[in-house]
């Protein structure tokens, strides 16, 4: 008995079907996985603080007179202008002075830049109240300043959360305005210098419309972190109060879940419409570099070269300053009073002691690992996995960047305290706070990872399902191969943010989970000034070696993606 065998075309046919039908279901595992974890820790908890602002201290449906409450008491309500004023104030004079700066780095032949770039960057390796107990230090009502020239600028309230912000917010403003200084097409200045344009008018015709849509981002990234701040107006605030603060006080202060929630919503709302008109704003942006366009290269200008050296030494004085003050308020007896160095203050007995620091550094390298791999894949599965819910998917991606801190905060403990929520078993672990450092900061990580990806070649994906390759190998040995920069970078952005975070945190930490920049405030607030200091440094500290091995492990890979990427082009151009 004979048993016809099957035709030669047909086994391949069902086998790249089932193989197709495979991969697909992968594919949309991925996007369900992906989704389920952008509802279950981002909307579906912000649902909860927008329902629990609806109802009162019994769990009974009031409707919107918490909101009736909110704005009827002068007292609270005061926090909402309040924190546009300071908000306002802070993005104006940080948007200036961090403009003037990124013009002197990329556009003058200044000396020294790449220190005065550095110098720039120090405040994001620091908490945010840091900047505000340096000023106390020096000019609060026993600050050295103060005592030694007998003049009280009186640095409590507004003014000193403003420049407190400034301090905090610059080198975010600064990186994007470098960012858009140098995508410069230099024909633009030789056509201006040809039809007799003067330096002014260049600079209002060419350079500023050439960098308005980085002005933009760059304003509303410093008004949504400092309206959405807590550290700073916490330490220097005093009786100025802001929403930030009045949530706290409302949730730590009173236990008052209602009205804090009910202040998070009204909180929730100026930082999504700033995102809102920035996204607007940045659909309207067109290219301004081609690939028929001339770099740039700055002119030697003696004048304008050192005028904007002694502005760029002025700025990056008073930012070492702040750390000097910090180093060495850490290292004497008594500030103001006993300069006699002790390192006494380094053994800490409260708020957690150095328990807290290794904590934050557990969770910040877990943040950057999973939040990687999520940003990462996220970007994959949004980018590449072209589907049906794509769009809802990016929307959901860009959405926690417009989201404060302590709003997300207080929307957890609606959601992993609540009694019998099967989420419970997360509440004062590790595992929630890394699961709020990963939420708060996934927006950076997820646009970084899906420019890295929209920048490779889509035949590399083309040529793999040709030959037959799954896609997921071909993610696996080429696209991450190609993208491990940027994977990296994303992973250095989730670490530093997880050891400096405050106001994602502070709402939900227990005992035995006590975070480093947690331990400031709460040694600030019992009055242990000098520890809170020594833990400042100690924090500066661990992301400044971090930095150093993130900048060192970078040379390697950056070269070995390059050669790798080389060798795999001339493979493509041999001929087969």
């Amino acid at each position: 008995m004979s048993v016809r065998a099957p035709a030669a075309a047909e086994i391949p046919d069902r086998v790249v079907r089932h193989r197709l039908s495979g991969e697909d279901a992968i594919r949309w595992a991925l996007v369900a996985v992906f989704a389920a974890v952008l509802y279950l820790f981002l909307l579906y908890p912000l649902g909860q603080v927008l329902w629990r602002s609806l109802l009162d201290n019994g769990g009974h449906f009031i409707g919107a007179a918490n909101y009736i409450r909110y704005f009827s008491t002068p007292a609270i309500a005061a926090s909402i202008t309040n924190s546009l004023y300071v908000s306002a104030a802070a993005m104006v004079l940080t948007v200036a002075l961090a403009f003037g700066y990124a013009y002197a780095l990329t556009r003058t032949q200044m000396p020294a830049k790449g220190l005065f770039r550095v110098v720039a960057m120090l405040p994001l390796f620091a908490p945010s109240l840091v900047q505000a107990f340096a000023l106390i230090y020096v000019f609060g009502n026993n600050g050295i300043l103060t005592r030694t020239t007998g003049l009280n600028v009186g640095i409590y309230g507004a003014k000193g959360i403003i420049l407190a912000e400034v301090f905090y917010c610059f080198p975010h403003a600064l990186l994007i305005l470098i960012a858009a200084l140098a995508a410069t097409d230099a024909r633009l200045y030789d056509a201006a210098r040809t039809l007799g344009a003067g330096p002014l008018k260049t600079f209002l015709t060419v350079t500023l419309p050439g960098v308005k849509y980085g002005l933009v981002s760059a304003c509303f990234v410093v008004f949504t972190l400092a309206i959405t701040d807590f550290g700073a107006p916490k330490a220097i605030g005093g009786k100025f109060s802001v929403m930030a603060t009045e949530i706290y006080n409302q949730v730590s202060g009173q236990q008052n879940f209602t009205m804090g929630a009910t202040v998070s919503v009204v909180l929730l709302v100026p930082a999504v419409l700033a995102f809102i008109v920035d996204r607007l704003v940045q659909r309207r942006q067109y290219a301004l570099v081609t690939s028929s366009s001339k770099p740039l290269v700055p002119e030697r200008r003696p004048l304008a070269d050192g005028s904007l050296l002694a502005y760029c030494a002025l700025i990056a004085g008073f930012i070492s300053t702040i750390y000097v003050v910090i180093l060495v308020s850490s290292l004497v007896h008594r500030w103001p009073y006993n300069f006699g160095l002790t390192l006494k203050h380094y053994d800490f007995d409260t708020a957690g002691g150095y328990r807290s620091l290794w904590n934050s550094i557990r969770v910040a390298a877990l943040t950057a690992v999973a939040g990687t791999v999520l940003a990462f894949v996220g970007g994959y599965v949004v980018e590449k996995c072209r589907t049906a819910a794509s769009g809802p998917l990016y929307l959901l991606s860009v959405l926690p960047v417009s989201v404060p801190g302590m709003v997300l905060g207080l929307a957890y403990i609606c959601t992993f305290n609540a009694p019998g929520s099967p989420l419970n078993a997360l509440y004062g672990t590790l595992a929630i706070l890394i699961i709020s450092n990963v939420v708060h900061y996934f927006t950076v990580g997820f646009l970084t990872a899906t420019t890295a990806l929209k920048q490779m070649d889509a035949e590399f994906e083309n040529v793999g399902a040709s030959l037959g390759v799954p896609f997921y190998r071909t993610f696996w040995r080429v696209t991450v191969p190609i993208a491990l920069p940027s994977i990296v970078a994303i992973s250095m952005y989730f670490f530093l943010n997880a050891m400096v975070t405050l106001s994602a945190v502070v709402f939900i930490i227990a005992p035995g989970t006590e975070l480093a920049a947690v331990a400031v405030l709460l040694m600030d607030d019992a009055g242990d000034t000098a520890q809170a200091a020594a833990m400042s440094v100690l924090i500066i500290a661990t992301g400044l070696a971090v930095r150093s091995v993130y900048w060192l492990a970078m040379r390697g890979i950056t070269a070995r993606t390059q050669a790798w990427t080389r060798s795999v082009a001339s493979e493509g151009e041999k001929p087969r």
